[in-house]
């Protein structure tokens, strides 16, 4: 039977009427949703609560969706896709969208392991502390938390709440390229100091970071390597280190590391994740991975990793369809976005978010000066060499090192842009490039010339070796400048200074028995000169105020109180492991190929360099030099493990 078009026509536009009504009404609870509410309306805003009892309270009132949405980044320029969520990105290294209906603000995340990185990119300034090497080198708690305060205050300057720095992974491969962003190959001198770092950045109400977890100790293959390490040495060494670090900084994130540990990546390892990490240390916070280090859902997440960057190729879609499917149970989602809920309310991050201000430069100079000058290590001193006097020193030469217009810097995710720009570079052509050395303009010449202004202090580049020992015959006094630059991505291939620097040193101390090196260096070095030269000074790379530090400590104002947190060996065949291998990166590891083993040559047992107490320039500080090496302040020495790749 056909109904009249007049009824068929009224029937139709009762049913387009209903439809209209209930997508509109779908449009106005979903938009309700995504509405904020008043912040003192919801229930998990009162401070009185625990976090933990505020972030589960969150958590219940949270979709799958947005839930999911806590476990991933949003991508990284050159590190995969960029979602178009990352439109909301302050420039750094991670961004995690917020939930603003139920008041959780995005995660604006930032390397920073001696200052906050990418300021030139983004139109900002930052302080370059001295390298985190530079900073173990001091012995110093408290200025390892003024390291991390100040860090805190700047990543807060510039509009950021976490925090990519607090690196500890133990020195076991002087080569590594990382080394000058660690604190050296003490457990008990890294972790105290690390924590410390930590604590620092957290109370300015920044999330604080620890990592590699766990022994991510070279470059060279770091997708690949598979470290074999029976559990008593990774506890006494590695693992003791970031213990330490997790019971004196407590900080709320740890990042796992690119390296299989014992056959599994570490980023799915239950070991070091559940076993150690959150089960038996009672880890509160959350796992996030080292950036593209995640490798599977399910695994991934019964392990322990809670949060992939920068990307979602394993903790967005594919973890929701996962979950769907009954491959990852909520639970396990649940306690994921748990610990990244609590941990925001527990570093602060969301009762007191930060504001966009103007970094305190003339402060972060005074900081950084001061830390440097803190650390820097006298390694030789024959006959009270330093400190020059300056009334008594009529002619200075200085040597190399482009020491006339700046001094070295760490690069890697680690980089600090100089403020102008990479000073080797003409201007307006100094960005800082990946793979390349960033010079700041912290001139030594001139800071020397400020100290000794009677005094005649002329530079040679070093180029021609010939012309600079000319140069330091005709002078009271030679300084020369050396350095090796270290970067993330990279190992050194050798112990040795590069660009014919060995040559340099020796033809000059040949020219003049009063010759001094200042080493710009991030790792030990090799110093086949050594018994020609007079004095040495280990600068390291020494931050936004390191020529006026140097300076200091040339003339005597400071004392150079540092002490070595890492030894130095006098060449390659003392080293545990004699040759570095260098695979194509991003390869799986061959079976059986070893990088070294427990049987490798190592250093003799060491005792230390120096007292723990500070020695005044003035008397002359000599440290004893033992067949194989600088010794380490510790006394202690990291045994190679057995790598393979």
């Amino acid at each position: 039977m056909h109904l009249p078009l007049c009824s068929r026509a009224s029937r139709w536009f009762v049913a387009g009427t209903w439809l209209l009504l209930f997508v509109a009404s779908v449009t106005m609870q979903s938009a309700a949703q995504r509405t904020p509410k008043s912040r003192s309306s919801l229930p998990w805003m009162n401070t009185s609560l625990l976090p933990d009892e505020r972030a589960a309270m969150v958590v219940k009132e949270m979709t799958l969706d947005e839930k999911i949405t806590l476990l991933h980044g949003t991508g990284m320029e050159g590190l995969g896709p960029l979602s178009p969520l990352a439109s909301g990105s302050n420039g750094g290294a991670g961004y995690v969208v917020g939930i603003p209906r139920l008041g959780i603000p995005a995660i604006q995340m930032s390397d920073a392991a001696y200052g906050v990185r990418s300021s030139g990119k983004n139109g900002r300034y930052s302080t370059a502390l001295p390298c985190n090497l530079a900073a173990a080198a001091s012995w110093d708690p408290d200025s390892a938390y003024e390291y991390g305060a100040l860090i805190g205050r700047e990543l807060r300057a510039q509009g950021y709440n976490m925090s990519l720095g607090g690196g500890v992974d133990l020195t076991r491969e002087p080569r590594n390229g990382r080394n000058f962003e660690y604190l050296g190959e003490d457990p008990i001198l890294a972790g105290t100091l690390v924590g410390r770092l930590i604590k620092g950045t957290q109370d300015q109400h920044v999330i604080g970071d620890i990592k590699h977890y766990a022994l991510n100790d070279q470059e060279s293959g770091r997708n690949a390597v598979n470290v074999n390490i029976d559990k008593r040495s990774m506890r006494e060494t590695d693992l003791l280190a970031f213990e330490i670090g997790l019971r004196d900084g407590n900080p709320a994130g740890v990042m796992c590391s690119y390296n299989r540990v014992n056959g599994d990546y570490a980023c799915e390892n239950k070991y070091l994740l559940t076993d150690v990490l959150k089960n038996e240390w009672k880890f509160p916070g959350f796992v996030l991975s080292d950036w593209g280090g995640a490798h599977s859902i399910a695994k991934a997440s019964v392990t322990g990793m809670d949060h992939e960057e920068p990307n979602e190729y394993f903790y967005g879609d594919a973890l929701m369809k996962a979950v769907q499917a009954g491959q990852v149970p909520m639970s396990q989602v649940d306690d994921h976005v748990r610990r990244i809920v609590r941990s925001m309310f527990a570093t602060g991050v969301i009762d007191d978010m930060p504001q966009k201000s103007v970094v305190d430069v003339m402060a972060g100079f005074a900081t950084a000066q001061h830390i440097a000058e803190q650390s820097m290590v006298l390694l030789k001193n024959d006959n009270q060499q330093l400190p020059l006097k300056a009334a008594e020193v009529k002619s200075i030469a200085m040597i190399g090192g482009h020491a006339d217009v700046g001094m070295l810097s760490g690069g890697g995710s680690a980089q600090v842009d100089p403020p102008g720009g990479n000073v080797m570079m003409p201007p307006g052509k100094g960005e800082t490039v990946w793979g390349k050395p960033d010079w700041f303009p912290t001139s030594p010449l001139r800071a020397i010339q400020a100290k000794a202004p009677k005094t005649k202090v002329e530079f040679d580049s070093g180029n021609d070796p010939a012309s600079a020992a000319a140069l330091a015959k005709r002078s009271d006094v030679a300084i020369v400048f050396a350095y090796r630059w270290e970067s993330e991505g990279q190992d050194a291939p050798s112990l040795s200074l590069p660009d014919g620097q060995d040559e340099l040193i020796s033809q000059v101390a040949a020219a003049n028995p009063h010759t001094i090196v200042v080493l710009e260096t991030g790792n030990p070095v090799s110093m086949p000169w050594i018994d020609h030269v007079s004095a040495v000074l280990e600068a390291w790379f020494a931050g936004s105020s390191g020529d006026k530090a140097l300076a200091n400590i040339l003339f005597g104002d400071v004392n150079p109180s540092g002490k070595l947190p890492i030894t130095f060996p006098k060449t390659e065949a003392d080293l545990p492991h004699l040759k570095i291998v260098q695979p194509p990166p991003n390869t799986e590891p061959p079976a059986g190929r070893t990088i070294g083993s427990a049987s490798s040559r190592v250093c003799p047992p060491f005792r230390p360099t120096t007292t723990r107490a500070s020695r005044s320039v003035t008397s002359g500080m000599t440290p004893r030099e033992s067949r194989c090496c600088f010794r380490s302040a510790t006394g202690s020495r990291i045994q190679p493990t057995n790598i393979l790749i």
